[in-house]
């Protein structure tokens, strides 16, 4: 498992199945843009990186597990190395685990302004397309907290504040 290191930005591995090696880490919940960054680039940065909006939403998630005393962060877009497609396999078959086993989860909405009217019907958070992607389900479910955060990063609920809101929009139980 590849890790994000916050302060650093570097990658860094850690063994699979040697759990106590694996430190704290946050992991991240969104939906893909155009412009998301990969394995090889956050190891060989181009000049051209930060210019890029994937590189902006790397470094404000790292900002963010850094402020609640992550060292770690994972990030599917660039801790997996998708041109290894054992490796991919391996990840996509391992992804209910890693958010289990993360100690948080960010759920970015980059669809939903931070200041949006939660409770209402026509909310933009009801319509977030982060709740029609299929892989929301186990992102959701997996890790014990998710934290939501607006467009700008600003924080907007968590699965515990939210429960009606998320179970009108997702039909799962609030028991699940």
């Amino acid at each position: 498992m590849r890790l994000i290191n916050t302060k650093t930005l570097g990658i860094e591995s850690f063994p699979r199945f040697e759990h106590p090696t694996i430190p704290a880490y946050a992991i991240l919940s969104h939906r893909w843009g155009a412009d998301e960054v990969s394995l090889q680039e956050m190891q060989d940065p181009s000049p051209s990186l930060p210019s890029k909006l994937g590189y902006q939403k790397v470094l404000k998630c790292c900002e963010v597990a850094g402020s609640f005393g992550f060292e770690y962060i994972w990030i599917d877009t660039c801790c997996i190395d998708k041109t290894n497609k054992v490796e991919l396999t391996e990840a996509i078959n391992s992804m209910f685990n890693y958010y289990r086993d993360a100690d948080v989860c960010y759920a970015y909405l980059v669809d939903v302004p931070s200041d949006d009217q939660l409770e209402a019907e026509e909310s933009r958070f009801r319509k977030s397309s982060w709740f029609t992607r299929g892989w929301t389900l186990q992102e959701l479910l997996g890790p014990e907290t998710v934290i939501f955060y607006g467009n700008d990063w600003k924080e907007i609920g968590t699965k515990s504040s939210l429960p009606e809101i998320i179970s009108g929009i997702t039909s799962i139980s609030l028991e699940a």
